[in-house]
């Protein structure tokens, strides 16, 4: 398979970056989106580098937060027949906290309402193609992390740390082994791996493509996160967005050559 980054945080040519997201994936003969960014500006790329997208077959979203979805809209312009994968959890209701302020940080408000017919909810481990599947997380207590990312979601007028129940996996079964998307990794980059590792009992793992969400964290835990991946036996690692520089080069330091840095217009033969 490949995978072409068509909009992340860094460039390393005339590419625009921007703070977001998307993936162009070709397996086994299908087409795939996953997420969009955080405008349409992965339009432009996907153009300029020669990417056709109005012929994607499907589109999946990682996650409920504006960075991966705006972008949305213009994709269900440019593109007529792809259906948007969502788990069932996701709402226009995300939350992020910035000192004593909260600050909606969700899918376009309005979005799911106007391209509902091109929506469709996912629950469970879901099936979309063979070798292909959606995973939600089954790690229990991640409030805690929400908690300490300070990620919210808004239920009933009241917020509450954020579960991510909207959040899932993408996995490829490939001649490598398992190859996972998981764009920001909210609930952990380790507990993903382990929660792929126990959907897909007796199946080796290879590689984890996307966002590690460490942009805050400090050096101590992202050095532990670091042997926590270590002992998954995963063999690759590419990653970006909402991982940050900083975070990047520790990673980098503890896994060595397991570790690569994504950037807008990337190609990767996985």
């Amino acid at each position: 398979m490949r995978a072409t980054i068509l909009v992340d945080n860094l460039t390393k040519n005339n590419l625009s970056p921007e703070w977001g997201l998307s993936f162009y994936l070709e397996y086994e003969g299908y087409k795939i989106l996953l997420d969009t960014g955080a405008s349409g500006r992965f339009l432009k790329n996907a153009k300029d580098m020669g990417i056709h997208l109005q012929d994607i077959d499907f589109g999946v979203l990682s996650h409920a937060h504006y960075d991966h979805a705006d972008g949305m809209g213009d994709f269900f312009a440019h593109n007529s027949k792809a259906v948007f994968y969502l788990r069932e959890g996701s709402k226009e209701n995300c939350y992020g906290k910035k000192w004593c302020f909260h600050k909606y940080i969700g899918i376009h408000k309005g979005f799911l309402k106007t391209y509902g017919k091109r929506i469709t909810y996912v629950t469970g481990n879901y099936e979309i193609f063979p070798g292909i599947a959606l995973v939600p997380h089954s790690t229990p207590g991640l409030e805690e992390i929400a908690k300490q990312v300070d990620l919210y979601v808004k239920e009933g007028g009241r917020l509450r740390p954020d579960s991510f129940s909207h959040e899932q996996s993408l996995v490829f079964d490939t001649e490598c082994g398992l190859v996972i998307f998981s764009s920001c990794s909210h609930g952990g980059a380790d507990n993903i791996i382990r929660e792929i590792e126990t959907a897909f009992p007796g199946k080796k793992l290879y590689a984890m493509l996307g966002g590690f969400h460490l942009y805050k964290s400090s050096e101590k835990e992202v050095r532990a996160l670091a042997e926590r991946i270590r002992k998954t036996g995963i063999q690759k690692i590419y990653t970006g967005h909402c991982t940050g520089e900083r975070a990047f080069g520790i990673l980098k330091e503890e896994l060595g050559d397991c570790a690569e840095q994504i950037y807008t217009g990337m190609e990767i033969e996985l």
